[in-house]
């Protein structure tokens, strides 16, 4: 609007994400919003537009993320390696070198990590055939569910960055209370897991009050959470009562066997519990979000604040909320890494699963199911990169630019479009 005059504030009309002027809609509440979730009256933060901006790309811009991605990666693959360097010695006098070399070159790197993470089709029997499956899922268990964590924060306007130091307290919670305590075989892997929920909860709950009753930035907030987490855990590594080991990796005491999750197939399969319990927490985060009149607030509040408050709902409360169940489980995605994997306390013993998990959550749009298909994307990538490694020479880190790029064009739908030349979708109206 020109002359000074807020679009919004016009009678009658209201400013889709576009820009344009549409009629307007006016809701039970009585307010009018703006594009991207922001009221007439103002206030939203910008944070909610562009957590909508980013997840307004459809499940098409996600795919093509994806390739171009892996089309990245195999140029990167190729720059890597000492024959496709040495063929551009001579590019001009035999151009035809280096493409097939660069060809097979990427083509085995991609096919070591398919059967690294799918089917090893060259293996000499079955069981290592599948295994590689079954790694695939055991790395992919806590990125649903730290993912999920990750996603419910998203749909529900929060940022929340500190699935990191949720998973590690969840972590901490699941080895501690796994070999302090000595209870029946069921009851002490079902406490464990509790316990761990526990202590994620509590770690984003401090940032769900924070942000509810000061207005403090969760981004912040959980970003300096994520430091304090990773900190606790190598102070405690180096108390006596805590670590079983002095040697320069310290280690906690290994879990007891009636505190780690029960495998789901017999030996060599490391494959357990804890994918069934990503699986019941993919549908509890479904029904929560589709099915709930709790989940009906958190959405309310993930669009709009203002009118949500308007209507009657509690943003604090909301707020509160959500961090906590998001916090539950990204530690439970700790006590899947803890009483399924490892079996113990270690300095590394959440590697990078909660910043995966905010690329898991991006890949899968927050939506529960998008996000479990994205973590098993990324588990697949992880338990593929080892065979990659080792069989080709291929640098591991090229699996992590890989999903870097998937990041970078995830968070940037219109570019994704601009390359594949992909029409605008139809924008819908706030109201």
């Amino acid at each position: 609007m020109t002359n000074g005059t807020n679009p919004s504030e016009a009678p009658g009309t209201e400013t889709s994400v576009t820009g344009q002027e549409q009629p307007a809609d006016t809701s039970a509440a009585g307010g009018t919003l703006a594009a991207g979730g922001t009221p007439a009256a103002g206030g939203t933060p910008a944070a909610n537009s562009v957590l909508r901006d980013i997840m307004s790309g459809s499940w098409l811009v996600s795919v093509l993320s994806v390739v171009v991605a892996l089309a990245l990666g195999g140029v990167l693959i190729a720059a890597a390696d000492p024959d496709v360097q040495a063929t551009l010695g001579y590019f001009f006098a035999r151009p035809g070198d280096f493409f097939i070399v660069a060809w097979q070159t990427v083509s085995e790197a991609y096919m070591a990590l398919l059967r690294g993470s799918i089917f090893d089709w060259e293996a000499r029997s079955l069981v290592r055939a599948v295994r590689p499956f079954t790694e695939s899922l055991v790395a992919a268990t806590p990125l649903i569910l730290a993912g999920l964590g990750i996603a419910l924060g998203f749909r529900s306007g929060l940022f929340n960055i500190g699935g990191q130091g949720q998973v590690v307290l969840g972590a901490m919670f699941a080895g501690y209370f796994g070999y302090a305590l000595g209870l029946p075989p069921v009851i002490h892997f079902l406490f464990a897991l509790v316990m761990a929920a526990v202590g994620g909860a509590i770690w984003a709950g401090i940032a769900g009050v924070l942000k509810a009753r000061t207005g403090a930035n969760e981004v912040i907030v959980t970003i300096m959470l994520n430091s304090i987490a990773g900190y606790l855990l190598s102070y405690l590594l180096t108390q006596s009562w805590f670590k079983a080991t002095s040697s320069a990796n310290p280690a906690s005491r290994t879990i007891f066997d009636t505190a780690a999750l029960p495998p789901l197939l017999p030996d060599p399969f490391r494959l357990h519990l804890g994918f069934v319990v990503a699986i019941l927490a993919t549908l509890f985060v479904w029904w929560l979000l589709e099915r709930s009149t709790l989940g009906f607030e958190f959405r309310a509040v993930g669009e709009n604040p203002d009118a949500a408050r308007t209507a009657g709902i509690s943003v604090s409360r909301v707020t509160i909320l959500v961090m906590i169940i998001a916090g539950a489980l990204a530690g439970l995605g700790g006590a899947a890494q803890v009483l399924g994997t490892e079996g113990k306390l270690t300095g590394g013993v959440a590697g990078t699963i909660g910043f995966d998990a905010i690329t898991v959550a991006l890949l899968g749009r927050s939506r529960p199911l998008g996000t479990f298909l994205a973590g098993l994307l990324f588990g697949a990538f992880k338990a593929g990169g080892y065979l990659m490694q080792s069989q080709t020479g291929t640098p591991i880190d090229i699996v992590l630019v890989v999903q870097s790029i998937i990041v970078l064009l995830i968070a940037a739908p219109p570019l994704v479009r601009t390359i594949f030349r992909l029409p605008t979708p139809a924008k819908k109206v706030a109201a």
